[in-house]
């Protein structure tokens, strides 16, 4: 038994049959995605940066409950809020840092007023810490932008449902 395996790592076998299996597989049609050209298709749920809504009259929907501070898991979102003249709660600093952010969905879950949201959003990028930290106005003109594709998406989930 002993000599077989000699003579097999005499002659290389291993090594011959590794490029037979390449051989085998080098000249099938490729299955690669080429990333900037194409898109491979997203589903409804997917987790990507985030967003603040707004209720269609402007007014920003988060409510300073701070569900959404307390349920997250890495503690990345920091929440300071003040009341307003009315009575009513809203928010005077929202950040997520994304440094620490797991993009788990809690804080899309916790939310009572579907205020924060992910989006679909995955193609960002921060050259220093601080580009990775999302203020409410940067949160707030994310929401604006992608405020289309956020309802579809809700539309698309309730049917689920």
């Amino acid at each position: 038994m002993s000599t077989v395996k000699f003579l097999q790592s005499l002659t290389l076998w291993e090594l011959v049959r590794g490029l037979r299996l390449t051989g085998r597989h080098l000249f099938e049609r490729k299955i690669t995605v080429q990333y900037p050209e194409e898109k491979t298709p997203q589903s409804a749920r997917f987790r990507g940066l985030h967003a603040l809504r707004r209720y269609a009259n402007g007014e920003e929907r988060c409510i300073a409950c701070k569900l959404c501070e307390a349920v997250c898991p890495a503690v990345a979102i920091t929440i300071e809020s003040e009341p307003r003249d009315d009575g009513t709660r809203r928010t005077t600093r929202y950040d997520i840092d994304l440094t620490k952010c797991i993009f788990c969905g809690f804080c899309e879950e916790s939310c009572p007023v579907d205020s924060i949201v992910e989006t679909r959003h995955f193609e960002y990028h921060g050259e220093q810490r601080g580009d990775l930290l999302m203020t409410k106005e940067k949160l707030l003109a994310h929401g604006d932008l992608m405020e289309e594709q956020i309802a579809k998406d809700r539309q698309q989930e309730m049917a689920y449902r």
